[in-house]
């Protein structure tokens, strides 16, 4: 039975301004502190353990929190909660938020965080580097071998637009309308390795792969092999990192049921020596582009015919390639369920245009996406 662990990303935003604040470094300290005087097992720095963390990332505006492997959903989202309320309760005593949100809604100028890795990253892509303040979901489901996650990553990537398309949270950028469900694929394409991986045949290959990309001195080191999806350098599992950071933690763990339901059934197809379909990257590329730049909220190409269809049957077609992997795990009605709240209140990206539209105020699309971020239903 395969177990699922998640990362997510959080912006740091002012308690009263909702602007992007560095704090960063005062908040991972503050949860030190806190995590000392708890008595649960969950560690607040990163560990030798899978998992249960919270730690820095490349820019001071944000914190990443990492559970541990989990095999059953329920539980899985409640560590994601926990972490989130954890995250923002530090942050809180410090004059900050922890909200989760792909982008900042209002004007924000990023600065790196005192990491030697992450100041070279930021001297050598120079604009790249600087601007790059986004906030991704990182799903991590287990494998037995790295043959089976490249066997994996090469059935399942067709379906890696559809999964964006789900957990579109990123509409606004830089304090405007960005015309886009989730913009933040298209900041993060413009890393020199990001986005839809090609189909690589074997684990031998994609080590070939990885190393003539490290030959070439473009890349400092194998962490900046940005793909949608990649086994993991840490963990025995297949990572899929397509997704925008969740407004709603249960679009999270929808988004993992599906994940580890996908990953499933193309193992099991590369097990019985199904081959992978012949899509061609670019393909993969003017897939992820429509996902997102609408979301669910309009047409999806579906990924064999590469032709338009409602988001709906899009997501409808990826439910029955993976329903008997849904069915095994027993979470069939969790993701059936999460699909129907999701056709009825939409996502992030949807949920942050209507409080802009109700009330005018960028401001308010930041406090709203707080209280959701700490499972506080309602936008305000």
């Amino acid at each position: 039975m395969r177990t699922v662990g998640v990362e997510e990303e959080l912006l740091l935003v002012g308690t009263d301004s909702g602007r992007a604040v560095a704090r960063a470094t005062q908040v991972l300290r503050r949860a030190e502190v806190l995590a000392g005087s708890r008595s649960s097992g969950i560690s607040a720095a990163a560990s030798s353990t899978p998992g249960s963390s919270i730690d820095g990332e490349l820019q001071r505006e944000q914190v990443e929190t990492d559970t541990a492997p989990h095999h059953d959903m329920t539980a899985l989202g409640e560590e994601l909660l926990e972490w989130r309320v954890r995250a923002d309760s530090a942050a809180r005593r410090e004059g900050t938020r922890a909200v989760a949100l792909a982008t900042s809604p209002l004007p924000a100028e990023p600065s790196a965080a005192d990491d030697e890795r992450y100041q070279r990253i930021v001297e050598r892509y120079g604009q790249i580097g600087r601007e790059q303040l986004i906030c991704g979901c990182h799903v991590h489901v287990s494998v037995d071998s790295d043959d089976e996650a490249i066997g994996a990553l090469d059935r399942a990537r067709v379906w890696l637009p559809t999964l964006l398309a789900l957990s579109a949270n990123s509409p606004f950028w830089q304090g405007g309308d960005s015309g886009y469900a989730s913009y933040r694929p298209e900041v993060m394409i413009r890393w020199p390795v990001a986005g839809p991986p090609d189909v690589f045949g074997s684990a031998a290959a994609y080590r070939r792969r990885i190393e003539e990309m490290m030959a070439t001195g473009v890349i400092l080191d194998e962490g900046m092999v940005y793909l949608d999806a990649r086994p993991s350098r840490s963990y025995p599992t297949l990572e899929l990192r397509v997704a925008d950071v969740c407004q709603d933690a249960r679009d999270t763990v929808l988004l993992a049921a599906l994940s580890r339901a996908l990953v499933e059934t193309a193992a099991g197809q590369w097990a019985s020596g199904d081959p992978a379909p012949d899509v061609p990257t670019q393909m993969l590329r003017l897939a992820t582009w429509q996902a997102s730049r609408y979301g669910t909220g309009g047409e999806l190409l579906d990924p064999f015919t590469h032709r338009p269809r409602p988001a709906g049957e899009v997501l409808d077609l990826l439910v029955a390639h993976v329903r008997p992997a849904l069915e095994g795990y027993g979470d069939t009605e969790l993701v059936l369920d999460g699909l129907a709240r999701l056709q009825r209140v939409g996502t992030g990206a949807d949920r942050q245009r209507r409080v802009l539209e109700r009330t005018g105020s960028l401001h308010d699309v930041v406090q709203a996406a707080v209280r959701m971020t700490l499972g506080q239903e309602g936008e305000g």
